[in-house]
């Protein structure tokens, strides 16, 4: 992102987005009221409901927002270095990522967290980006030799699921090794089983 004062300036759109996602990510998107967030990015209400009908259409735009920024990146290091080592840095940055100050685990699962429904809008966001992450997941193990990679798949989705959690609850530091562990023996043993040994 551009530091403030650097670059082009930021649109009215883009800076309700940063304050909706400061504040979702840091109190809870149920705590945080349109009004707070209006506040922060110092517009009125006019200007928000401008852009915004619905709180519930702003923490759509908040999680796509987050959704294409993933899934950029990982296909971005993907295409860069190859899917072996993309796992070895997808793991190394969600290590980091639990080391951050501030860091509450996976903005989709917090949001799915408070939203029960799963034919919400906000679960379908979800949703979407979780089989997002699945049939890359089982793209990068295919090219990496695992003969069942929809099975690896959704083992690798728990574990990353798990980071994410762990990174919160537990001890951060050691998110990034064990993550990065715990894949590649997911992978092993789905090319051991492939092989027939």
């Amino acid at each position: 992102m551009t530091a403030a004062g650097a670059g082009p300036a930021r649109s009215t759109r883009d800076r309700i987005l940063d304050a909706a996602t400061e504040l979702f990510y840091s109190h809870g998107i149920r705590a945080v009221s349109a009004d707070k967030i209006i506040e922060r990015a110092g517009i009125t209400k006019v200007t928000f409901y401008r852009h915004f009908r619905t709180k519930d259409t702003l923490v759509v735009a908040y999680l796509e927002r987050q959704a294409a920024w993933e899934r950029s990146a990982i296909d971005g290091v993907r295409e860069a270095v190859g899917d072996a080592e993309a796992f070895r840095r997808f793991a190394a940055s969600v290590g980091a990522e639990a080391c951050r100050p501030g860091f509450r685990g996976c903005s989709f699962i917090n949001a799915a967290a408070e939203y029960a429904d799963p034919d919400s809008p906000v679960r379908k966001v979800v949703a979407e980006h979780r089989a997002w992450y699945r049939k890359t997941f089982a793209a990068m193990v295919g090219q990496l030799g695992v003969a069942d990679a929809e099975r690896a798949a959704d083992e690798l989705m728990m574990l990353r699921d798990g980071a994410m959690v762990s990174g919160y609850l537990d001890e951060p530091s050691r998110v990034g090794g064990a993550l990065e562990r715990a894949i590649f023996a997911v992978i092993d043993g789905g090319r051991t089983a492939g092989s027939g040994r």
